[in-house]
């Protein structure tokens, strides 16, 4: 699988977050976040299609574009390809970072504190 680009990437959350969708309804959604033309959706969803990262249902008149991949798919290579060239291979200096840039709610540091010792029962 190809990896998406950042204009790929937001095509595929939107297609995450609301399912299958025309060129048009992706494109009304990208136009919230940004100004695009509709036939950069449009050629940008064609190149998504030959990537792989995206299927094409043509039974209907407007045809019908879903992912074809999951988020949790991308989301282990795209954080060891962080880990590995922004941090010098240092998880901890990712989450250092994360936590140390915005604030973080009590429920989310609960999250990370049960997280830490579900990890360290396994060790």
């Amino acid at each position: 699988m190809k990896k998406p680009t950042e204009a790929e990437l937001d095509i595929l959350a939107i297609l995450w977050q609301h399912g299958a969708s025309t060129v048009r309804q992706v494109h009304e959604r990208l136009s919230e976040q940004r100004e695009i033309v509709y036939t950069t959706t449009l050629k940008n969803l064609q190149l998504m299609m030959d990537k792989g990262l995206v299927r094409r249902d043509t039974s209907q008149k407007s045809h019908i574009y879903e992912a074809a991949i999951q988020p949790e798919m991308l989301r282990e290579d795209m954080i060891d390809k962080v880990v590995n060239t922004v941090f010098a291979g240092s998880p901890l200096k990712l989450v250092m970072h994360a936590l140390g840039n915005r604030p973080t709610s009590a429920e989310d540091l609960a999250e990370i504190k049960k997280m830490i010792e579900d990890l360290e029962k396994k060790q």
